[in-house]
């Protein structure tokens, strides 16, 4: 058996928790520049919000109907998952975080009353860290999934499923015709897996809910869909497919990427952009243990303003021997950036991407060209920088080539509905006055 704890509206409730008056009210969260929505309310939704939805198409909503926009704070909901992560981890054995607001828990052997258990758990989260969860229990990943989305679904709109199943739903423990009336239920785009197109292509075959894709053969499934699509099935039919996994996998790429919050024309302003994503994302590296064969840098011009002119360009750089040192990659990466330029555009976004990536114990030598440092020294110098950075802030040290902060840098982050990051800075932190 397994469990899968969601938070529900994640963005949102972490902005809740710390300012109570956004409850009940329409709340979205936009993106790293304010540019799209990222995260809704529920009465967000109700409204007809998408997500992903450019905020200049919904921001009359703003006098309209009360909508509150936030800008992302990333360093408090990461602060928050950690929070809501430990507690879950005391629901069974093992933990496997799915992703900042999604874990799976083993529960095999746990005895009791799982339902009573979970509902436990629920409270103690919403009691101590203040976010709303639901919970989904099932005998594969695939059927706990589906479980959360009948418990969330079912608390915000009865008239779809029975209340009975609101905020924790245990498919393990239902009677056959209850589990197979639950699914019928279930649109088929609504399982996890089974994305848009897909979708389309099962329901042009006859299958139009879950219980049609349980009842699919798995052979019939891999040669109209793929072996995800059959690995889907078989867990349906509560055959487990996809183990829990204790320690998350490596990334295979690692990418850094933004919208300016200004159009930028000139190549100086794109250079220190370029630098700071190089730098971000080969701190990433390190943090990974990994190091980078290739560099893509990309940049491009906004899809919105075609009467500014439209350029799109990328590049992928080879480097001369796997590296993770801050330095190289950004030379790789402004060397990229000098040949795909154009001037007289008004680039929108530009972005950095590391590629082919190997274990850093993994080892490529190559003959020194001019005065380098040594391996060693350049592998000392990363982690003194990395150390610096994470004691005194981001950019506390950072490349010349990225401009002076005191300056100001039109490509910055907007952020003007940022929060204050109330349990990751001290001088944020809530003052309660008796």
């Amino acid at each position: 058996m397994l469990a899968l704890i969601d938070g529900n509206n994640f963005y949102v409730s972490c902005e809740r928790v710390f300012c109570p008056r956004l409850q009940h009210q329409p709340v979205v969260v936009l993106s790293n520049n304010d540019g799209c929505v990222i995260a809704r309310s529920n009465e967000a939704k109700a409204l007809g919000i998408r997500m992903g939805v450019p905020w200049f198409q919904v921001r009359h909503l703003e006098a309209q109907a009360g909508l509150v926009a936030l800008s992302a704070n990333f360093e408090l909901y990461g602060d928050l998952s950690d929070r809501m992560m430990s507690l879950a981890a005391g629901l069974g054995h093992r933990q496997e975080i799915y992703s900042i607001d999604e874990c799976f828990v083993d529960l095999a052997g746990i005895r009791g009353d799982l339902m009573q258990r979970s509902h436990k758990l629920r409270q103690r989260i919403l009691q101590w860290v203040g976010l709303p969860t639901s919970i989904g229990l099932g005998t594969t990943k695939t059927l706990a999934k589906l479980a959360n989305h009948i418990a969330k679904t079912a608390e915000h709109d009865p008239g779809h499923y029975p209340s009975a199943y609101a905020q924790v739903c245990n498919l393990g423990g239902l009677p056959q015709r209850e589990l197979k009336g639950l699914l019928a239920a279930t649109p088929v785009d609504d399982v996890w897996g089974v994305g848009r197109r897909l979708a389309v292509q099962l329901r042009e075959a006859g299958v139009q809910t879950a219980l049609g894709l349980q009842r699919l053969d798995p052979v019939v499934a891999r040669k109209c869909g793929s072996v995800v699509l059959e690995r889907t099935v078989m867990e349906l039919q509560g055959i487990p497919c996809m183990p829990l996994e204790s320690q998350p996998s490596a990334r295979r790429e690692i990418a850094c990427t933004r919208s300016f919050a200004e159009p930028v024309m000139a190549l100086r302003g794109l250079q220190e952009a370029v630098t700071d994503f190089a730098s971000r994302a080969a701190e990433k590296l390190r943090y990974q243990k990994n190091q980078a064969c290739q560099v893509l840098v990309f940049v491009r011009t906004s899809p919105f303003r075609r009467e500014d002119g439209q350029h799109s360009c990328s590049v992928v750089v080879s480097l001369r021997q796997p590296t993770s040192d801050s330095a190289a990659i950004v030379r790789a990466a402004l060397n990229g950036l000098q040949a795909i330029f154009q001037p007289g555009y008004p680039y929108a976004r530009a972005g950095v991407m590391l590629l082919d990536l190997v274990a850093a114990e993994q080892l490529q030598q190559a003959l020194p060209l001019g005065d380098e440092l040594t391996s060693e020294k350049r592998t000392r110098l990363m982690q003194t920088i990395d150390g610096i950075n994470r004691l005194y802030g981001r950019n506390a040290i950072h490349l010349g080539s990225a401009g002076l902060l005191s300056q100001g840098r039109g490509w910055s982050m907007r952020q003007q509905r940022r929060t204050p990051g109330y349990t990751t800075r001290w001088d944020d932190l809530p003052v309660v006055n008796a």
